[in-house]
């Protein structure tokens, strides 16, 4: 069941699992001395019924500066200390140290894939293709019911492959300062708001591509060809490639809480947004107008949810199709695919399951920039749009500010 064609490394791990390991976390880490935060949260959580393994990958890129070398060794330090110190935690801490690899375009995804990688060997050795790998980071914190929930919802149910796990940002405390909360619920409802965007537009596979906030079972790592070696954007990328399969689900019943800390590690995420806005205010993050999801809404009506027309009069149907779509989807290219979508399905469902795995999410990003881009939408603000688009929802009991908007929204993701 493992990937020996794909991995970067051998195993790493010298400990054999025990046969009734069922949860394996992975937790890249980086310059992360502060990681005993993390591993207390995962001790103070209820252990489940299956055995628990956590893997901490301490890796560093070519050339990284001497201070997050040092880091590293800090890191290492704690990780010890801390497993010296608390023999009595549920789970089993193991530790790859990776030191500075030698691959030139290493980043947080090839860390991460090596953890997962080992985590798929590991419970390859005692086959336990249903076995569960848990992506973390380093510097977040869990609810207490994180391994429960995980066990309850995907290990003990068959038919399930992944899922994405419900997360939060801190939105108040002591611990970072109110520039730094304001930062992190701009970037929150942003992510929020494209969610409920998306699922205004039927889209059926609508879930968070965080990669401290998903798990996937071994089987369906594996059959995915397992985690890609990008450099940053590795989550979306990966669970892309899941969804098609079937099984993938929002598990909304645990938290997973990121730190809202700035960062210029990776091109986007939290800890770039956070330092983008702190630095330069929150006019320059904006998001997508929902005029355009109440385009691709109107598209997915015609097209997807309209086998029977396609098949009599897909020309016809074009015609029909919002301006900016025709602009970003030329007739001859809908034809062609409209064609083979028919010639290749035998209903109404099977049409529609095909029509998104060719207007996935890719093709929704990219006629996303495409319509923003020449000048047919303009972006707006976080707040802004997501007041726009419950107001197209005919909602308007909201409340608002940022922190206000935030919580509605996640009340309207938790359902």
């Amino acid at each position: 069941m493992a990937l020996p064609g794909n991995r970067l490394f051998p195993d790493l791990i010298r400990e054999e699992p025990l046969i009734s390991t069922g949860i394996i976390t992975v937790v890249p880490a980086y310059n992360e001395p502060g990681i005993p935060v993390l591993l207390d949260s995962l001790a103070a959580c209820k252990p489940p019924y299956c055995t628990v393994e956590i893997i901490v990958v301490i890796n560093a890129p070519p050339g990284a500066p001497a201070k997050d070398i040092e880091g590293n060794g800090l890191t290492l330090k704690a990780v010890e200390k801390w497993k010296s110190e608390k023999r009595e935690a549920f789970f089993s801490l193991h530790v790859i140290n990776l030191g500075v690899t030698a691959y030139e375009k290493w980043g947080v995804g090839m860390a991460r894939k090596t953890g997962m990688d080992e985590a798929l060997s590991r419970f390859t050795r005692i086959n336990r293709p249903d076995g569960v790998i848990l992506s973390l980071d380093a510097d977040c914190t869990v609810n207490r019911n994180y391994f429960t929930e995980t066990e309850k919802e995907l290990l003990n149910v068959k038919n399930r492959k992944g899922c994405s796990i419900y997360f939060e940002h801190p939105l108040s405390g002591n611990e970072f300062s109110q520039e730094v909360c304001y930062a992190a619920a701009t970037y929150e409802l942003h992510l929020r708001y494209y969610l409920q965007a998306l699922k205004y537009t039927g889209y059926p596979w609508v879930h968070h591509t965080i990669g401290s906030c998903f798990a996937v079972k071994a089987s369906a790592y594996k059959a995915s060809g397992g985690m890609n070696r990008r450099q940053a954007g590795e989550d979306f990328y990966f669970i892309q490639k899941l969804l098609p399969a079937g099984g993938y689900f929002n598990l909304n019943t645990t938290t997973v809480y990121p730190s809202p800390r700035r960062s210029d590690r990776v091109p986007f995420g939290t800890g770039t947004v956070v330092k983008e806005i702190t630095t330069d205010g929150e006019s320059g993050f904006t998001t997508y107008n929902p005029e355009a999801f109440r385009d691709l809404k109107e598209f997915f009506n015609l097209s997807a949810g309209s086998y029977n027309n396609c098949k009599k009069e897909a020309d016809k149907i074009y015609d029909l199709f919002p301006f900016t779509v025709k602009e970003f989807l030329p007739l001859q290219i809908w034809l062609q695919n409209a064609e083979s979508l028919i010639r290749n399905t035998s209903g109404p469902q099977s049409f529609s399951k095909r029509f998104y795995s060719w207007f996935n999410m890719f093709m929704i990003i990219k006629y996303l920039n495409f319509v923003h881009r020449k000048g047919f939408y303009s972006r707006l603000l976080p707040a802004e749009a997501a007041v726009r688009l419950l107001e197209m929802k005919q909602i308007s009991d909201y409340p608002v500010n940022i922190t206000g908007l935030v919580n509605y929204f996640r009340r309207l993701e938790r359902g």
